[in-house]
């Protein structure tokens, strides 16, 4: 039905002037049509009229920019899916997003938890669509699950930043996984060939299969790290793959079964997080074979901080992501895509090498926050 007050030159001069989608932008005529949909005749005229009334700018041949500025939106509300796995590290980075958004004051936050169960992430991108947030931080373990939520963000129009784990057409935000796994592998390695003088009889690595192959290339960049380092020593070293689910108490179960079948010395062992290190480290402890491992965690936890300052423990090392820090990348990262600024595809985190020898150095205050005290 026709809408009796509706002006049409107005609606499509508006539709003109939103096809400018960031400040500056310049376009053509053609790409003009193509975005607004309406007919290169109506384009020329409203560009002419909206020329006369210094709105439009023509820059060159057949080139326009607007002088029109839209008000910056004062605050977004967007949406935060968390992972559903309660460790210290997920807990710091829900924090540093709470803290950084009080600060800057621009965003609101609704977060709501995945409860590691693929039914109940569906469950929370529905209502994140209901909701009408204007943007998603998807913090989601499961590969699979992350490709269904991702088609729904989509046909929603709703865009997304994926933390650690890439989700399909989301920007990515977290670890550049190799480069981490490569940095823990090489250490391990350095420390087989100054104990163990390069000879160990397996390396072992902590899967979460479940996470994808993009988290697993932290485990190829690790085992391809110690081969590196070891040289023609590690041709003859066997790599075993287990799946520690990502978790403390299914990575212990695992490593415990392969200790009973596997008695054949000195391990090197890589793990997708700490809290998988760590559980490979109690069934070492555990079956009395502690000397006979060395282990390299990822996170640089919270958990694994603590273990690190034990003297003469076997978690050698483990690779930081600074959690802490995590909010304030997030929430620049969403408001550029909410202001329609340039963003890279991946937002790599820094990463740092922990252990025994820096850990206080970079984590002076572990003792005064008491992070150091508590264990998942």
């Amino acid at each position: 039905m026709r809408d009796p007050y509706l002006i049409k030159s107005v609606a499509h001069a508006t539709q003109l002037l939103e096809a400018f989608e960031s400040p500056g932008e310049v376009l053509s005529h053609r790409e003009i049509s193509s975005r607004t949909g309406l007919s290169r005749g109506i384009v020329h005229r409203l560009l002419y009229t909206l020329g006369r009334h210094h709105v439009i700018e023509h820059v060159g041949n057949n080139q326009y920019r607007s002088l029109y500025r839209r008000l910056a939106k004062t605050r977004w509300r967007i949406g935060y899916g968390a992972p559903g796995i309660d460790t210290l590290f997920t807990r710091e980075v829900a924090q540093s997003l709470r803290i950084a958004a009080e600060r800057g004051g621009e965003i609101e936050i609704l977060a709501l938890d995945h409860r590691y169960k693929p039914a109940v992430t569906q469950r929370n991108a529905a209502q994140f669509i209901r909701e009408r947030v204007e943007l998603v931080i998807e913090y989601q373990i499961d590969e699979q699950v992350g490709a269904m939520i991702a088609n729904s963000y989509r046909e929603a129009g709703i865009p997304v930043i994926a933390v650690n784990n890439p989700q399909p057409g989301a920007t990515y935000f977290g670890a550049n996984n190799y480069e981490a796994g490569l940095i823990g592998g090489r250490f391990l390695g350095k420390w087989a060939r100054a104990h163990w003088k390069g000879q160990a009889a397996q390396i072992v690595m902590l899967d979460l299969c479940k996470a994808g192959t993009v988290p697993r290339t932290r485990l190829a960049g690790m085992v391809h790290g110690i081969r590196e380092i070891l040289g023609a020593a590690a041709d003859k070293i066997s790599a075993i793959f287990l799946d520690g689910d990502g978790h403390f108490e299914t990575s212990w179960q695992v490593m415990r079964r392969h200790l009973r079948t596997y008695d054949r010395g000195r391990t090197l062992i890589g793990a997708i997080n700490d809290n998988s290190a760590l559980g490979a480290l109690r069934a070492f402890e555990e079956a009395g074979r502690a000397e006979d491992c060395a282990i390299m965690g990822q996170n640089g936890s919270p958990e694994a901080r603590q273990e690190l300052r034990k003297d003469h423990s076997r978690l050698i090392g483990s690779v930081a992501y600074f959690p802490e820090k995590y909010g304030e990348g997030l929430l620049q990262l969403a408001l550029d895509l909410l202001n329609r600024r340039f963003v890279a595809p991946a937002v790599f985190t820094p990463h740092k090498l922990l252990t025994s020898q820096n850990v206080d150095h970079v984590y002076p205050n572990d003792s005064i926050t008491g992070r150091h005290e508590e264990m998942t």
